[in-house]
């Protein structure tokens, strides 16, 4: 039917002799796009238009074109005939056609190649590589303000060939404790060489002084960055980095996405930590916030401390801490650092998630905690010392080596040192019996070695605290040794008292037998 319709459209007269060999060649190419109209493919009036102007184009000959036809599939799902042709320069035309050239080479790229099969498009693909790089030139360069119209088909084109479907290659022991997962080779995108290019065109035009907030913004909307944030859970770590920095200067050029960008990352880790415990960009997220901190203006909003205690604290809850640990780290410092006041909610915040069975993870809580308490004052560390220390102290009597040296090493910090001493009389008795039974038991050498120079410290400092301490010890030492000694006497009468059951019952049932009816 539609080859019938096509039939009925009246052809239009060649104007001149010369044009004539033209106009059979076209004819001859739509005849053929009629055809495959006719046999129910999927390629569309639409691209068949956008064919006869290519060839109508001045200045193209489709006969002598240096590019070739395509048949592909757009993002819109429709197959369609695109041409690949090797477009001229920027420096080979005047200024006054650069802005349709730009437009021309961002419908080019806006085509998008599979890259599952390297000896597909071979050549297209090489050539789409070729006018990434001079779009990176030309943004890099520009001297005016870019228009509303480039800003629009620019995001258009990144939006393409970035907001793909993920294909992800299939991996074992997906969920695993975060040691392992670092030990895993991460998945590297196979169409990489033309997506890095992508995003360096966009990170060059976002960060280009050239571009116009007021209107680029109407672009790059909230649902642009939402499908950004969606990205950064990307597999490969080259694409994740991209998107840091992307997310960043948008964070610092939009303004007004600010409070919906730090809710939207509120929400990544909401759903992270109460819901999958899986996510390939947590890191990346919180180099960005640890930046976004830094900035926060003093005194801070309610907004921004209700974010540590909901959203910060609680990503020490997770298995694969070890992924991002770092950067959270710096995060919860700078909270710190802006308001010394919130170093007891941190502190009870640790205390609440601190790892039982971990070993690895405990060590990585008390790297943080030496952070933290660098940065705490006195004031707010008496509010803590007492929960604190009694898991100081259930540390250091740790059967892993690691933990207990790694919590012997806090008094090599001289301001952490100054707050023990400072409040000894508190701290001191609730410490005492974890350091009386690692100098005498421990298995470890360092840590028996560390344990006495600590209790050499608190010697030195304050000998009668620390004989009373020690004679304290000693009581509850010998109450525990009679209360051990009872129990023990009290097993040993059970013990006989069953045996001599025991061998009652055998005496009477050898003399009655018992016999079933």
């Amino acid at each position: 039917m539609i080859k019938q319709l096509l039939g009925k459209i009246p052809r239009k007269s060649s104007k001149s002799a010369g044009n004539g060999e033209n106009g059979r060649k076209n004819g001859k190419n739509s005849k053929a796009v009629a055809n495959t109209v006719s046999k129910g493919s999927n390629f569309g009036v639409d691209s068949y238009i956008g064919y006869e102007r290519f060839n109508n184009q001045p200045g193209s000959d489709s006969g002598q074109n240096n590019g070739t036809m395509i048949s592909m599939k757009h993002q819109n799902g429709n197959l369609g005939l695109y041409s690949y042709e090797v477009l001229p320069g920027f420096k080979d035309v005047p200024n006054s056609q650069k802005e349709s050239l730009f437009f021309r080479k961002l419908k080019l790229c806006s085509i998008v190649f599979d890259f599952t099969d390297p000896a597909k498009h071979v050549k297209e693909k090489e050539i789409k590589r070729q006018t990434l790089l001079e779009l990176v030139d030309y943004v890099t360069s520009a001297n005016g303000k870019f228009s509303e119209a480039v800003v629009q088909e620019v995001v258009k084109m990144v939006s393409v060939n970035m907001f793909r479907t993920p294909s992800p290659q299939p991996r074992e022991n997906k969920v695993v404790d975060g040691v392992d997962l670092e030990e895993e080779e991460p998945t590297m995108d196979l169409a990489w060489p033309h997506l890095q290019i992508v995003y360096e065109v966009f990170l060059r035009f976002v960060a280009s002084s050239e571009t116009d907030v007021k209107l680029t913004k109407k672009y790059i909307d909230q649902a642009f960055v939402l499908k950004l944030l969606d990205l950064i859970d990307s597999e490969d770590p080259r694409e994740r980095e991209y998107l840091k920095t992307i997310l960043h200067r948008i964070y610092g050029k939009f303004m007004v996405h600010r409070p919906f960008i730090r809710k939207s990352i509120n929400n990544v880790f909401y759903q992270f930590v109460f819901e999958t415990e899986k996510h390939n960009g947590i890191a990346e997220l919180l180099e960005i916030l640890g930046s976004i901190i830094n900035g926060f203006a003093l005194p801070l909003k309610e907004e921004h401390k209700m974010f540590l205690v909901r959203a910060l604290i609680p990503l020490h809850k997770p298995r694969c801490l070890a992924m991002y640990h770092q950067p959270l780290s710096y995060c919860i410092t700078q909270f710190v650092e802006k308001d010394c006041k919130l170093a007891d909610v941190v502190i009870r915040g640790l205390l609440k998630y601190w790892p039982v069975t971990n070993s690895s993870k405990e060590v990585m809580f008390l790297n943080e905690l030496e952070e933290v308490l660098e940065a705490t004052q006195s004031q707010e560390f008496q509010r803590c010392m007492v929960p604190l220390f009694h898991q100081i102290a259930r540390c250091l009597s740790s059967s892993h080596f690691q933990v207990a040296e790694r919590a012997l090493f806090l008094w090599n910090n001289d301001p952490i040192e100054n707050l023990i001493r400072q409040n000894r009389k508190v701290i001191l008795p609730i410490l005492f019996p974890a350091l009386e039974r690692n100098a005498r038991n421990h298995w470890n050498q360092a840590v028996r070695s560390l344990t006495l120079n600590v209790r050499k410290i608190f010697e030195d400092l304050d000998p009668e605290l620390f004989n009373d301490c020690l004679l304290k010890f000693q009581e509850t030492e010998k109450k525990e040794d009679e209360t051990k000694a009872r129990w023990e006497a009290r097993w040993r009468r059970l013990e006989e008292m069953g045996a001599q059951k025991t061998a009652g019952n055998y005496n009477t049932t050898a003399c009655f037998p018992w016999k079933p009816f």
